[in-house]
């Protein structure tokens, strides 16, 4: 029954809609429309996690978070896997593998294992060869939220793709009838809308600040909407959920620093502290107006970009600068204007900032009261990025761009690997 219930609901609001225009156009009793959907495409639990290893590499399409640790690039393609990037030089990197991992959004590490989310299930893959990785442990039930069977009432299968489909639905006024849609699938009004509208190399694991993972020594910590789930990752391949906290709602990301764990949310940004690593307990909130919230923080400032738009809501575009050299109240400092400000990095008094359609924005942040632009490069839809030993790795629409900032009079583009 659940199968057809989405078919069911897309043929009445779409009756519904060429009943309306019927009442505007009097000089016509019948009308077409050519509509695109995506269609489910299953695969049963255990064929997927058979092939959740190192597979042949695949082109880039719809890049979400990126991760990187040592020489290699971990970023994820949405809903899809994992793309393994050799970046021993960021002048020239390789695309040498790809996991397949449906459902999965989020990838951080510790030592040499890869905790990465499989819809409902958390599950730890053995990096030590990136090039040979294998699957240690499947954690279920860590992500109740994710939802993964779609139309379907197996719950035994998986989605693990989506095609694309047209289908012309046409309207008789006078008989009423209204032509079989071919769903079940998620619908589009157009058929060119898309399914989605996230040198030496890191000694340590390092996620963008759109991140909802984070590790700090023995414990993982993961953010949902509403909650924070600590797991205990002490013995790498065995993880075990030690706590669940209720957070409230609108939680977006999580950025690690030191004893600290800075949570961005859709109405401000929260300070938790992990003395306890496995009851974190809160310090300190900044409140600001409804929008998306990714922060990063170092000793005494934090930064944190607010965007309006989509699920965000709201009208602000901006970046404020707070002091937290007192963590119970942080204030703000300053607020800067931009369009439509994303992920953030910061290394040195060099500040990277993802301002959407604008591109990728440096500026010098060696005077938090003054921060000025440095430079800034056209990019579409300019997402996330990690600022780490004077290279920049930029996450946008039209690929991975990476930038080397050694000489900040003369920050440079030096390599791309392009979506298709």
């Amino acid at each position: 029954m659940k199968k057809y219930f989405f078919k069911t609901v897309v043929l009445l609001l779409v009756a519904t809609m060429f009943i309306l225009q019927q009442g505007c156009i009097k000089d016509s009793c019948s009308k077409t429309h050519t509509y695109t959907y995506y269609e489910p495409v299953y695969k049963t639990m255990a064929e997927v996690r058979a092939n959740i290893k190192s597979n042949a590499p695949k082109a880039l399409v719809n890049t979400g978070k990126i991760y990187i640790r040592g020489n290699y690039i971990f970023l994820n393609e949405v809903d899809k896997g994992i793309h393994i990037i050799d970046n021993t030089n960021p002048a020239a990197p390789k695309n040498v593998s790809f996991i397949d991992l449906p459902g999965n959004v989020d990838i951080v590490a510790k030592d040499d294992m890869l905790f990465a989310d499989f819809y409902r299930e958390l599950v730890a893959i053995d990096i030590s060869d990136p090039l040979k990785v294998k699957v240690a442990k499947f954690v279920k039930g860590v992500f109740p939220e994710r939802y993964y069977y779609g139309f379907n009432a197996d719950t035994s299968k998986v989605i693990c793709d989506w095609v694309k489909k047209t289908e012309t639905v046409h309207y008789d006024c006078e008989s009423g009838n209204v032509a079989t849609f071919g769903g079940p699938g998620v619908l589009f009004n157009s058929a060119d809308a898309g399914l989605y509208k996230s040198t030496s190399g890191s000694p340590v694991g390092i996620s963008g600040s759109l991140a909802r993972f984070a590790v700090i020594n023995d414990y993982m910590y993961a953010v949902s909407s509403d909650s924070l789930r600590v797991i205990d990752v002490a013995s790498a391949a065995n993880p075990v959920v030690a706590n669940t906290m209720n957070l409230g709602w609108g939680i977006e990301t999580i950025f690690p620093f030191k004893d600290k764990l800075f949570l961005g949310s859709a109405t401000g940004m929260f300070i938790y502290s992990i003395q306890d690593p496995v009851s974190p307990v809160k310090q300190g909130t900044f409140t600001h107006v409804r929008t998306c919230d990714p922060v990063i923080a170092d000793d005494n400032v934090a930064y944190v970009t607010l965007h309006s738009g989509g699920s965000c809501s709201g009208f602000t575009n901006q970046m404020d600068v707070l002091n937290i050299t007192n963590l119970q109240s942080p204030q703000l400092i300053k607020s800067y204007p931009l369009t439509s400000p994303r992920g953030l990095s910061k290394d040195g008094n060099l500040l990277f900032v993802c301002d959407g359609d604008d591109g990728l924005k440096v500026f010098n942040a060696t005077d938090p009261l003054s921060i000025s632009l440095v430079r800034q490069f056209a990019l579409p839809e300019a997402n996330d990025v990690i600022a780490f030993n004077h290279i920049a790795l930029v996450v946008a629409k039209g690929g991975l761009y990476q930038y080397d900032y050694s000489n900040a009079a003369n920050i440079k583009l030096i390599s791309k690997i392009s979506t298709q």
